[in-house]
């Protein structure tokens, strides 16, 4: 699935119902999924068969072709609320680059950066469960505001870490 389109996440360009091109699965009771995820890549400059720098990409990605709608629920509300999943994906390809940039050279570096993608995905897995949980599905519009402000701030404050 190489050339599967994705869509960047970018802090002026929301998605729209538009992007979510996946047959919708009425056999639950969601009104929409996004799919979204990081991809990660780095390579390693060797010398003497030893590590002497590495490189690495990170980002934040929505899957068009795995995301899906209903029709019938298509509202405002509930692309905010898929929206905020997007974000939150962004938020943690941040804090990767962050735990990235605290790493330094070292022959070990692949296991490094191999097991700090595990935990990093693992995390946001964890957090986009407990959103949906906590907002019921978007059900509850309180606690969606309260996300929507705390990710919000959590992206600010990992602001140095955006993708440029």
């Amino acid at each position: 699935m190489q050339d599967e389109p994705v869509i960047a996440w970018h802090e002026t360009k929301k998605i729209t119902w538009e992007d979510f091109k996946d047959t919708p699965n009425n056999n639950t009771r969601a009104s929409a999924i996004t799919a979204s995820g990081i991809s990660f890549g780095f390579s390693i400059k060797l010398q003497n068969n030893k590590v002497v720098d590495f490189s690495t990409e990170v980002h934040a990605h929505f899957y068009p072709h795995k995301s899906w709608v209903k029709p019938t629920d298509a509202n405002h509300h509930i692309l905010g609320h898929e929206q905020l999943h997007f974000d939150i994906t962004e938020l943690y390809a941040r804090k990767f680059r962050y735990e990235i940039s605290k790493l330094s050279v070292s022959n070990n570096i692949k296991e490094r950066l191999n097991a700090l993608q595990n935990n990093i995905n693992s995390e946001l897995k964890k957090m986009q469960n407990t959103y949906d949980v906590e907002t019921n599905y978007s059900r509850n519009f309180e606690a969606q505001e309260k996300w929507k402000t705390f990710i919000a701030l959590e992206l600010k404050k990992y602001n140095t870490y955006k993708n440029n």
